[in-house]
């Protein structure tokens, strides 16, 4: 009988679906979609129900629904699979049993539904590979699954509990150091990741996914020529796997040797014709290095051999200067419409839409678009906006004028780092290449040292049960300060070719100013800054690859620009003189008097290249890469207005911010 008083229980209503008694249950599901329709939970438990009792349109209706609310997108996925299955759409089924294990991994009933239905196709490898998935996950310890299902679900502290409680038992099962390696990575401890996995190496030396691994962590910690290493080694032992040699072409750019990698990539593509994300890579080989039209050619042959692959539809759209011709527009909306597209490719394809309809001057599409890829992002994310003004909080509290002035000379003297924060899309790539052209600077990447830090202290509070960071900082001598700027200098030697300076671009470094000036007191920091609604707008519809979760949703971004004005003003007042405010509109303005202004503050002598800084040749990597080829960007500085009547939300979160002007470039700071 369903439920007479009272709210539904979900407890209750699962036992019924687990016997059978799918009416009872409809009728309490029923009752909790009337106090909340976006349960999530209830949804998917009248999606079951829906499906075993034949109304099918009321399954698919509430399985629509939840794609827009549920965490738990795999098993949204999965029940899809099992819809199309009940309707006899045998492609429609395996392409959602397929998109539901992109998305959770563990998910054993999707991975047995595509060894049954490959096997009905007479796709016997494509079989064996869902069927040696199915095995692997029946081998593994049931603990091990919960923890990989957990992470995809976002419930990291949970899972890394887990986790870690397994290992006390098994100090050396591999499969659970590289899940706590991966957690590491989540919670962005790098060093603590790749600890992990060189002792998984040692107990498994023939584990080449373990190695693989580490060579992931070595890239994202900066470590470039050990990386390279370890991918030529694994490449030399295994010349004829092309994943081994993928992976040895992008170690090579990340070193900057895309001749290399783009020979190795031809070999890969030999031995795998036409293979779309090798084209893809190889089309950003061809980006960064500078040689667009190739990169455009080398993008179209992934499209035309996989015109599912949203990457490199994203790719095109990503190099800021490709307008979409009509028919590949007709081509995306009709992908788009298909079910059967992935996760990851539908977002690709959304943000491309949204740059086509942009161009086009079509915006009321185009921010139909790009609010649709970062609706789907932001599914993804863990991003605690109030957490995250809590953190920003904690700097202004404890780094006062008095903390800062009695450790004015505890930290390590080099002159060497110019650091440019702000947020992203602010115009500090082309600061950076402006700085980058003299020839005492010399212009890296966004460094992750910085953020690795702060996180190591962080967690060094959190796990001693002491006090939390930054508070921390006041229990550390001089020569523990010293040390950690010392250390910065010295883990970024390798990203320098010999100058007497250099930038660190890390857009995120400013919530760090303070850690900055006890650890490195002679650092120049300049702030990047971009009229509020400009700025953000323009992160919103730039697809990031991670760090910058705020970006996915426009109150977000707006609460954490304006938290980040609140916390430089601070840094104004408790440390005067020490930042320079660089606003992106004056530079496009008046080059010339913006640049005489950063190169004085730097302590620099003028050289004319800073006014031609489009003719540096240099690798770029960040979202900008084509628009600092070329003289100042004018174009750029108001093209949010376009975007104003469906900006409300933002320009309403941003009034803090918006009441400031923005004409106070004269001085360091505001």
């Amino acid at each position: 009988m369903a439920s007479t008083s009272g709210d539904p229980n979900p407890a209750e209503i699962q036992k019924r679906i687990a016997s059978g008694n799918f009416v009872d249950a409809l009728q309490d599901i029923d009752k909790l979609l009337a106090i909340d329709p976006d349960n999530a939970e209830a949804l998917y438990m009248a999606a079951v129900c829906y499906r075993y009792t034949k109304q099918y349109d009321k399954a698919q209706a509430c399985l629509d629904s939840l794609k827009s609310v549920s965490r738990d997108r795999g098993r949204v996925f999965q029940e899809q699979g099992h819809l199309h299955v009940a309707l006899n759409h045998p492609e429609k089924a395996l392409a959602a049993f397929a998109n539901a294990c992109q998305l959770n991994p563990v998910l054993l009933a999707s991975w047995r539904k595509q060894h049954q239905i490959l096997q009905a196709m007479n796709r016997p490898e494509e079989a064996r590979q869902a069927q040696a998935q199915v095995e692997r996950l029946q081998a593994l310890p049931e603990v091990l699954v919960a923890v990989t299902d957990l992470m995809s679900q976002g419930k990291l502290l949970k899972a890394e509990s887990l986790c870690r409680k397994f290992l006390q038992a098994n100090p050396t099962h591999v499969e659970a150091m590289r899940l706590l390696a991966e957690l590491a990575v989540q919670f962005g401890v790098l060093e603590d990741a790749e600890y992990l996995l060189e002792s998984a190496a040692e107990f498994e030396p023939g584990n080449i996914q373990v190695k693989m691994d580490r060579i992931s962590i070595l890239r994202k910690r900066q470590k470039f020529a050990q990386a390279l290493s370890a991918a030529e080694k694994l490449y030399r032992e295994q010349p004829a796997n092309p994943q081994l040699a993928s992976l040895y072409a992008i170690e090579k750019m990340q070193m900057g040797d895309y001749e290399g990698a783009l020979d190795l990539f031809d070999d890969v593509l030999a031995l795998l014709p036409a293979d779309a994300i090798t084209l893809t890579s190889r089309g950003h080989a061809l980006k960064t290095c500078g040689r667009q039209k190739e990169a455009i050619a080398s993008y179209k042959a992934a499209i035309s051999s996989n015109p599912w692959h949203g990457d490199a539809y994203y790719a095109l759209s990503n190099l800021k200067t490709y307008n979409f011709s009509e028919e590949e527009i007709e081509k995306m909306l009709a992908l788009e419409q298909r079910e059967e597209l992935g996760p990851e490719s539908r977002v690709h394809i959304a943000f491309a839409l949204g740059k086509a309809f942009e161009d086009e001057h079509d915006y009321a599409r185009s921010f139909e678009y790009y609010a649709q890829g970062n609706r789907l992002k932001r599914q993804q994310s863990n991003y605690d906006p109030d957490k995250m003004s809590e953190e920003l909080t904690s700097q202004r509290l404890y780094f006062t004028r008095e903390v800062l002035d009695s450790r004015a000379n505890a930290g390590f003297p080099a002159p060497d780092p110019i650091f440019i924060v702000g947020l992203p899309r602010a115009g500090s790539t082309l600061l950076e290449q402006i700085l980058s052209s003299h020839s005492q600077v010399d212009g890296t990447l966004e460094l992750p040292n910085i953020l690795s830090a702060a996180q190591k202290l962080r967690r060094q509070g959190r796990d001693d049960g002491g006090k939390p960071y930054p508070e921390l900082l006041q229990d550390f001598s001089d020569t523990q300060l010293r040390s950690l700027g010392q250390q910065y200098i010295e883990d970024t030697q390798i990203h320098r070719q010999g100058a007497p300076f250099f930038i660190d671009k890390m857009p995120n470094n400013f919530r760090h100013i303070g850690l900055i000036k006890l650890i490195l007191p002679n650092a120049k920091i300049i702030d990047a800054r971009r009229h509020p609604m400009a700025c953000c707008f323009s992160g919103f519809k730039q697809l990031f690859a991670e760090g910058q979760e705020f970006s996915y949703d426009l109150i977000d971004i707006g609460r954490y620009y304006n938290d980040y004005v609140e916390l430089m003003a601070h840094w104004d007042t408790v440390s005067p003189d020490t930042v320079l405010r660089v606003h992106y509109e004056n530079v496009v303005a008046d080059l010339e008097a913006q640049v005489a202004r950063i190169l004085e503050y730097c302590g620099l002598p003028f050289e004319p290249a800073c006014l031609n800084y489009y003719n540096t040749e240099r690798a770029v990597r960040t979202a900008s890469s084509e628009q600092v080829r070329q003289p100042i960007y004018r174009e750029g500085v108001e093209q949010w207005i376009q975007f104003k009547p469906f900006l409300a939300d933002l320009e309403n979160t941003l009034k803090p911010s918006l009441v400031l002007t923005s004409d106070d470039a004269s001085s360091p700071g505001v």
